[in-house]
């Protein structure tokens, strides 16, 4: 396939994925957060009663799609292969402190995108911090950073993850008295979409993910060491569809799909100094680890039990950020979650190094 041709496949997809966002917020999710994997994969760990905050419990359907879509599409064009064994304990680590950087600026890269789709200001500061903490990683990646090649594995080791979703989404059909579900009008996690709409939705998205490598933290990456712009394209299609249809919705509906301002943001603060540092810590983890939580989720479903570590890793920081009050809320980041936030950077940095600059055996 030709570049020009990428690109187009690229900003197609984009387009609908933006689409898909928007109107699941008009189907039923939260404002600003038709796809949110941090926050999807948190209310998912609530759900399953990993944390206790009563407002965010939901198991999300999209993250199951997402899994599901990326595994099937990888079946049927022979792309699925096991393998693992790259540092997963590193990699578990860095998904939990990206996690972390999440949860302080309330969202993924993702939901950073729908944010200014939605006319969220502050995500332009979050946009700031993630662009910065790619920068420190790409630092890393120029000197030789690397956490190793990975492994084939046996093919039972890459149809895990996915059962995994299977069993999670029985779970949620079900719904037995140990799941967990926000009461209606309890808070986000009372708020989505039909289980088969979200279900659908992640399924197509995870399809043209798997299909098209979206990662914006790829894109920013590949654009700063090779000028190679195209993942970059599709999420800049996505912001494009996603603010189109929220415009459109909102003349149409008369409902609050798009808000130009800092102040009075669904799921959202203003202390841009916190929304900033946290998506440093998310850019920086996100390049060590080589790609966004989007792109594991999608790897995860291709049979890399690698993503599926990292995966979990996400889980539990989700769980973790809420039982010890790190995670932010519409009234602003917590000091323990600052402190939080200070350590994952430390954190990120001492990974970095000593995967960088140790002496070669």
């Amino acid at each position: 396939m030709n570049i020009k041709r990428e690109r187009l496949h690229i900003v197609i997809a984009g387009l609908i994925i933006g689409v898909i966002a928007s109107l699941l917020v008009f189907f039923g999710n939260p404002a600003n957060m038709g796809f949110c994997i941090a926050c999807f994969l948190r209310d998912t760990a609530g759900g399953l009663g990993l944390h206790r905050a009563a407002a965010v419990q939901y198991i999300r359907p999209e993250i199951i799609g997402l899994v599901l879509g990326s595994f099937g599409i990888a079946l049927f064009k022979g792309e699925f292969s096991a393998k693992g064994g790259s540092a997963p304990l590193t990699r578990f680590v860095l998904g939990f402190f990206v996690m972390i950087g999440c949860l302080m600026f309330l969202g993924c890269p993702f939901r950073m995108i729908l944010r200014l789709a939605g006319g969220d200001l502050n995500a332009l500061l979050g946009g700031l911090g993630f662009v910065l903490g790619i920068l420190a990683g790409v630092f890393f990646l120029k000197k030789g950073y690397s956490l190793k090649r990975s492994y084939s594995m046996a093919r039972l080791e890459g149809f895990l993850f996915p059962a995994i979703q299977v069993v999670v989404f029985i779970l949620l059909v079900a719904a037995p008295a140990f799941i967990y579900f926000t009461e209606a009008g309890g808070g986000p996690g009372a708020k989505h979409a039909a289980v088969l709409i979200s279900l659908a939705a992640g399924l197509i998205v995870g399809a043209l993910a798997q299909r098209t490598r979206l990662c914006m933290v790829g894109g920013i990456r590949d654009v700063v060491l090779f000028r190679e712009p195209k993942l970059l394209m599709g999420f800049g299609a996505i912001l494009i569809s996603a603010l189109v249809c929220n415009l459109i919705l909102t003349g149409a509906t008369d409902g609050a799909y798009f808000h130009l301002a800092f102040e009075g943001q669904p799921i959202a603060h203003t202390d841009g100094l916190w929304n900033c540092l946290g998506m440093v810590l998310v850019g920086f983890g996100c390049v060590l680890l080589g790609g966004c939580p989007l792109r594991q989720l999608v790897l995860s479903g291709e049979g890399s039990s690698d993503s599926a570590v990292t995966v979990l890793g996400l889980i539990v920081g989700a769980a973790f950020a809420h039982n010890f009050g790190l995670a932010s809320s519409a009234e602003g980041p917590t000091a323990n979650g600052k402190i939080a936030v200070v350590i994952g950077l430390a954190a990120a940095a001492a990974i970095g190094c000593l995967n960088t600059f140790r002496k070669k055996a």
